[in-house]
């Protein structure tokens, strides 16, 4: 369900006792995208970790059992108009709030358990940015336009849960294809991008990253 306010779009998020997080321990990834993070990112001298599953480790948020609200999200991210710090009382000033990190991730999965909000697959031929016609641009099951930018960083309430994207890293690093698809995966944080974003020079480039308010229905 979709619902207009002040000419922003939002969705309504089902609330109560959910499943968020990525369970790796489960996770059978295809040979391909193996063979592609081989070939690709351990080729490359990165440091990156030869078993995949503790690469991932480093960047996902573990599988867990959490309690949200019954909510609703804006459709679409919005750029911050404040320095991170500052954006709470700005949303407040227009009755709404940062998304808390469990929120985020079950709105963005919207019940999957999968890698990615639409699958455990990528395509490994091309990296998403420039991608028109990838699976990151379909709404999700919820009607949300999100984790479809890998230089869309959104910003939550725990300053060390930044979704969405990795700013570009991935991608401009070139860290291979597998890598620069993996901010967009449902329960991606990247340690990085929050030391980044709530450090020195985020203060100085808020407006380079995002955040997806919320409306309490309580």
């Amino acid at each position: 369900m979709l619902i207009e306010r002040d000419g922003q779009l939002f969705s309504l998020i089902p609330g109560g006792k959910v499943t968020v997080g990525f369970d790796l321990a489960a996770w059978q990834p295809a040979p391909d995208m193996l063979d592609c993070y081989r070939e690709q990112s351990l080729s490359q001298g990165y440091g990156f970790d030869p078993d995949l599953r503790v690469h991932l480790g480093q960047y996902l948020s573990p599988r867990r059992t959490a309690t949200v609200p019954t909510l609703l999200m804006a459709v679409e991210d919005e750029p911050l108009t404040a320095p991170p710090e500052e954006m709470p009382a700005a949303l407040t000033s227009r009755g709404l709030r940062l998304p808390h990190p469990d929120e985020w991730e079950h709105a963005c999965g919207a019940g999957a358990a999968t890698l990615f909000r639409w699958g455990n697959w990528c395509p490994l031929d091309r990296i998403p940015y420039g991608d028109k016609a990838g699976p990151q641009h379909q709404p999700n099951a919820l009607g949300l336009r999100i984790a479809d930018s890998v230089y869309s960083a959104e910003v939550t309430s725990d300053p060390d849960a930044i979704h969405g994207g990795d700013g570009g890293e991935a991608v401009c690093g070139g860290y291979g294809t597998l890598p620069a698809w993996l901010p967009l995966a449902t329960a991606n944080r990247n340690p990085s991008m929050a030391e980044f974003v709530h450090g020195p020079d985020g203060e100085d480039m808020y407006e380079d990253f995002s955040t997806r308010p919320v409306i309490d229905l309580r």
